[in-house]
């Protein structure tokens, strides 16, 4: 229980003991000025009700400010998680267009190469294990991309 509450709790026990203990007192009828007239009317009750209506008023608006916080807070988390899955999206279409790019140039180094063989001299094989070690390398690197926003994916809470 927060302190808060906890303080307006015994604020309101020792409240209740001291109108219980001079019970007498408050409920004496004394005369009242309304300006406009006059009433025989106990003081005490009547500090106690305008009391009571106060704190109901405060209570009310505590709930209607805590409310209209919850609600933010709620839209804010919304709008946080749409926007973490667009730029997700993003970077998952980034990884796969860099995927088909990368391909698509591999594809066309190894048709070229196919196509004339000597252009490359002796040094065809080497080139041809560089290019697919490159490949290689990219491919683990997505790869590894992949595996990170995957794992992000799954420890933020829906």
């Amino acid at each position: 229980m927060p302190i808060r509450s906890l303080l307006l709790l015994i604020v309101a026990a020792l409240l209740a003991v001291f109108v219980a203990v001079n019970w007498t007192a408050f409920t004496a009828p004394t005369r009242l000025s309304l300006v406009l007239g006059a009433i025989e009317a106990p003081l005490g009750i009547v500090m106690l009700i305008i009391f009571g209506f106060a704190s109901v008023l405060f209570l009310g608006y505590a709930l209607y400010q805590q409310s209209r916080f919850v609600v933010e807070s709620r839209r804010l988390t919304r709008t946080l998680e749409r926007e973490r899955e667009l730029a997700a999206n993003a970077e998952q279409s980034r990884i796969a267009e860099l995927r088909t790019l990368v391909q698509s140039k591999l594809d066309e180094l190894l048709a070229a190469q196919r196509v004339d063989p000597s252009a490359t001299g002796g040094a065809g094989d080497d080139l041809r294990r560089l290019i697919e070690d490159g490949f290689n390398g990219i491919a683990a690197q997505i790869a590894e991309l992949d595996d990170r926003l995957t794992a992000r994916d799954n420890t933020t809470p829906h």
